[in-house]
């Protein structure tokens, strides 16, 4: 059971979780030991309130695929039971980050005295370019 606030909870059969080789270096270690973590979890057919897969889908984020299948790859430890804890941190805090309210924006107009300034500022350039030409005798 993977906690994501007080009401909602995932199951263990909605997520899985294969283990696979690790990438880059690493030495003998790494060909031969399995301790990277892939994590699928289905997002359309999770237990998850609508609310949260939808914001889930809206993301833009390239882990997420056009099915709704999140995939994260965890192979910053050594061992298997580290990634696997890492794998599940980083799906918790994506989930919990997409849920989290977004702030309204409030349109705001420039004031008055800063419209001025601009103004000012783009004629006195204009002035100083002018006077970059031909002298005319």
């Amino acid at each position: 059971m993977l906690k994501l606030s007080n009401a909602v909870e995932l199951a263990d059969w909605e997520i899985e979780i294969t283990q696979i080789r690790a990438q880059g270096a690493g030495g003998q270690n790494v060909n031969k030991v399995a301790s990277a973590v892939h994590l699928r979890f289905d997002i359309p057919h999770s237990s998850l309130p609508p609310f949260y897969k939808e914001r889930l889908m809206s993301l833009n984020d390239q882990r997420i695929s056009k099915e709704g299948v999140l995939i994260i790859k965890a192979q910053s430890f050594r061992t298997l039971e580290l990634n696997k804890e890492d794998a599940l941190e980083r799906l918790k805090e994506l989930i919990q980050e997409a849920v989290k309210p977004r702030k309204a924006r409030r349109p705001t107009k420039p004031t008055r005295s800063s419209q001025r300034k601009r103004v000012d500022k783009k004629t006195k350039k204009g002035k100083t370019k002018a006077l970059r030409g031909k002298v005319q005798v």
